[in-house]
């Protein structure tokens, strides 16, 4: 299934657009729901502890009424310390109770976001090829970092200053009321002007918080990518237009987050400016009663008290819910990864492969077209059989399909029509794990690790030895090279392999390969790229390679297909010719033209 992170045609109608949105938050709020609840007896602690510092909280007023009434107004030295003892109880439950809050919301917070991030990394690292083709590898890793960075920060701690203050302001109003329902009536009357502008602006800060997230995403996409490429951005002197694009990328990114803090400044504004006001309107009107002998001066203490922990607690939520917003499009954007679902289902299967593999290979009537090119079918009814040990070459002008079929066969796609056997066995049968131990593959253009050589070696076996690493390594012809570096198998390598030439990479590839140790090869030969010298230490690494294995050659080089057993040519994805090197330069007009224009020199 082709991913796709927004549903255009779908979100170009408004109320289409609000009911897809608000379900993928629905989704997105059960999913975090999901990863929270195995924790329920962490969850229960810091509720208790929340709960148990809001009542404290609470408390406080009814300690301040007692300290003005009996403390202060008797002018009693004895009542005054009996106040202020209290008070100090008070205030270490309180500080006693936020410690247990603090510390069990913040790990609450960790677990969770560590698991999700396990939970999209295991789930990403399994998708096909195909949809990293599809998205940008750096707009994904922007979601996996700064996405859960949200989460961790909204689960560890906004969550914790909502519920805490929807509790003040629900134990505050109804504090309000026992205290006063007179005064408390007038707080209420006020409330409606409050809840109003929390929604109608809450709204906004939700969709522009999603926008800004993906502008950002923008951001840090552009500056990975031309980072990772930075030799070709200064060979062509590019930097003056990136820095153009950049800036104008950052701006739109900025743009969005100023709207996004434009609203919530005035959701915050707003909500304070009512509820203090209000609050002052009941000041005045206590004040009055207490000068009339209607309540004690204490009672207008502690109203005033839980008038201002509502006012800042009505304060604090239309804060955090810009907060929540944001944190609602990062649980969608992560669910958006998690939902994304495989290019093709695979089949359960218990079908075991036998411990030693012979390596034959039948390609019985293959079909394929990569998705959305239907039209241009990228092989078509492949026929071809590959003995068990034998080297076969594959040749053909580009996009003949060769890269294709090692493709398939890996299944990194599924084949529209026929099948793949490996001795008899139907490859579609076969679990992936079991399917890909039946090859090493030697990519064109190595894929070396952040790490150090040794790691990079042993990465296709990675209980493997120092000892098998290093008898690898020679059979490579690397390990001379190698012991030079400074520390050398400990030496640690820039991200793919930077400080390495070309054929050190390859001659990497190549020992991991031998490492690995599969009854099948598939190499895609990247010594055309390479200096004389490297080329010729890489194929003298070659017969150690394909020696009793089957080998699959996408060939470039003369050398490569004279050493083939036989040589398969390609075009347009068909299969035109089987043969020897001599037999095909008799018969097959399209490998007499390659090895004229691949081969010129030796040809003649």
């Amino acid at each position: 299934m082709e991913y796709k992170p927004y549903c255009w045609r779908s979100l170009q109608h408004p109320v289409s657009r609000r009911h897809i949105i608000n379900t993928r938050h629905r989704k997105a709020l059960k999913l975090v729901i999901d990863f929270i609840s195995p924790y329920r007896r962490a969850v229960a602690g810091a509720l208790v502890a929340l709960i148990f510092t809001a009542g404290i909280t609470l408390g406080l007023g009814q300690g301040l009424r007692i300290l003005v009434d009996q403390g202060l107004a008797t002018e009693s030295p004895e009542n005054l310390a009996r106040a202020i003892g209290l008070f100090f109880i008070l205030v270490l439950g309180l500080a006693f109770g936020s410690f247990a809050r603090f510390y069990l919301v913040s790990w609450i917070g960790e677990r969770v976001v560590a698991d999700i991030r396990k939970k999209v990394f295991n789930h990403l690292i399994d998708l096909h090829p195909g949809f990293f083709e599809q998205n940008r590898a750096l707009e994904i890793q922007s979601r996996f970092t700064a996405d859960t960075t949200v989460l961790q920060s909204v689960i560890g701690s906004t969550v914790s200053i909502a519920l805490r203050n929807a509790l003040m302001l629900v134990g505050g109003l109804l504090l309000l009321f026992i205290t006063n329902a007179k005064l408390a009536s007038i707080i209420l009357l006020g409330f409606p002007l409050v809840i109003a502008p929390i929604l109608f602006f809450g709204r906004r800060v939700r969709a522009l918080s999603r926008l800004s997230q993906d502008r950002v995403a923008d951001v840090g996409s552009y500056v990975g990518e031309n980072l990772t490429q930075i030799k070709t951005v200064q060979a062509f002197n590019h930097q003056p237009h990136d820095r153009r694009y950049f800036s104008e990328v950052s701006e739109r990114a900025f743009d969005i987050a100023r709207q996004r803090i434009r609203q919530r400044a005035w959701l915050t504004t707003l909500a304070i400016s009512l509820v203090m006001g209000a609050v002052g309107i009941v000041i005045w009107i206590g004040g009055l009663d207490v000068i009339n002998g209607r309540i004690s001066p204490g009672e207008l203490a502690a109203f005033v008290f839980y008038s201002l922990l509502v006012g800042v607690a009505a304060g604090a939520i239309s804060e955090v819910i810009g907060e929540l917003q944001r944190a609602a499009g990062s649980a969608a954007r992560l669910f958006e990864l998690l939902q994304t679902e495989p290019a093709f289902e695979r089949k359960d299967t218990t079908l075991e492969l036998p411990e030693h593999i012979q390596g034959a290979i039948k390609i019985d009537r293959l079909s394929f077209s990569y998705p959305g090119r239907s039209e241009q079918p990228a092989l078509t009814d492949l026929t071809l059989e590959v003995k068990a040990g034998e080297t076969l070459a594959l040749v053909g002008p580009s996009g003949a399909g060769k890269s294709t079929l090692f493709d398939l066969l890996l299944h990194f796609y599924q084949p529209t029509e026929g099948s793949i056997l490996i001795d008899g066995m139907d490859t579609a049968e076969l679990s992936l794990d079991a399917l890909r131990r039946c090859f090493s593959l030697v990519p064109q253009n190595p894929a070396l690790f952040h790490g150090t050589v040794a790691d990079n070696i042993r990465y296709a076996r990675p209980d493997a030895s120092q000892q098998d690493v290093e008898q690898a390594a020679k059979i490579a012809h690397a390990h001379d090279f190698i012991q030079a570096l400074p520390k050398g198998y400990e030496t640690r390598l820039g991200d793919a392999g930077l400080g390495l030439s070309g054929g050190q990479k390859q001659r990497l590839a190549i020992a991991r390969a031998l490492l690995a140790d599969a009854p099948i090869l598939l190499l895609d030969e990247a010594t055309s790229a390479l200096d004389a010298e490297s080329e010729n230490l890489i194929q003298q690494a070659m017969p150690a390679l394909t020696a009793e294995r089957t080998t699959l050659v996408i060939a470039h080089r003369l050398a490569t297909v004279r050493d083939a057993d036989r040589i398969a040519v390609l075009d347009e994805g068909r299969l035109l010719a089987v043969g020897s090197h001599d037999d095909l330069m008799r018969h097959n007009a399209l490998y007499q033209r390659l090895a004229k224009l691949q081969f010129r020199d030796n040809a003649a």
